[in-house]
């Protein structure tokens, strides 16, 4: 069977969250997985940074007009995001150290905002 055909929208998302990724690698972090998916919402990337997990969300912007990238990102998907990561982190047996990462694209410029949500 023939994979789906991807509409615009989705390649550009796919193509800035690979930007992101080569770019968070660039930076030492490892990559775990990508796309992670659960009920309770999905997060873009999950990478390592030495002990400590991290949890990013990919925003991307064609410029910085109405607050750009990261002003994009809203409570309603916070709290998706927090609760996709404390959905993953339910199998380990103890809390590992951890933190969500925001990389916001705007055009050409790419921005990454450590520990940008706070829970």
């Amino acid at each position: 069977m023939a994979p789906a055909r991807q509409s615009a929208r989705q390649q550009q998302g796919q193509a800035g969250e690979n930007r992101a990724l080569d770019y968070l690698l660039a930076q030492g972090l490892r990559l775990v997985e990508t796309n992670f998916r659960c009920k309770l919402g999905e997060i873009d990337l999950i990478l390592r940074d030495g002990p400590c997990w991290v949890f990013v969300e990919v925003r991307q912007r064609a410029g910085a007009s109405h607050g750009g990238a990261a002003a994009s990102i809203t409570p309603a998907k916070i709290r998706r995001l927090v609760r996709a990561a404390e959905c993953y982190l339910q199998r380990f047996p103890r809390m590992p150290p951890c933190r969500i990462d925001v990389v916001a694209i705007d055009g050409p410029h790419l921005a990454w905002l450590r520990d940008a949500v706070q829970v």
